[in-house]
């Protein structure tokens, strides 16, 4: 029985700025997944804070509402067999320095939060998340 799921993707402005989509795309190609939808975009800082609402209450949400808005970002909407838990796999530890080798982060990380990609973190939000780029 096959467990087909779809999950947000996002390359970081720190990965678009080093001009990198297209290595990470190849990235997530190479390992089954399809990229069903992306669209390269720049959102506002209140968009980000919309969409990191969950980390409201952390120290580091405004730093990282400030940083998702600071460029360019693409986003993407993957698909795959269990495509959320795979995501994570494949992304890494958030720091890149605890990521594992051939993982997304730890090959273009700079640092825990210029990790180069976010990937949603479970199916429940990998909807909501999807909803918030790609609602039609």
């Amino acid at each position: 029985m096959s467990n087909i799921e779809q999950t947000l993707s996002i390359i970081k402005p720190d990965a678009v700025e080093r001009n990198l989509q297209d290595q990470i795309k190849s990235e997530f190609k190479s390992n089954n997944f399809e990229i069903i939808k992306e669209k390269k975009i720049h959102i506002l800082k209140e968009e980000a804070e919309k969409f990191y609402k969950v980390h409201e209450s952390k120290p580091f949400y405004s730093d990282l509402c400030a940083y998702l808005s600071s460029g360019p970002i693409v986003v993407m909407m993957l698909q795959r067999e269990n495509a959320v838990l795979e995501n994570r796999k494949l992304m890494g530890a958030t720091n890149p320095k605890d990521a594992e080798d051939g993982t997304i982060r730890k090959k273009y990380g700079i640092s825990i939060d210029k990790n180069s990609v976010h990937g949603s973190d479970s199916v429940e939000n990998a909807k909501i998340e999807l909803d918030f780029f790609f609602k039609d």
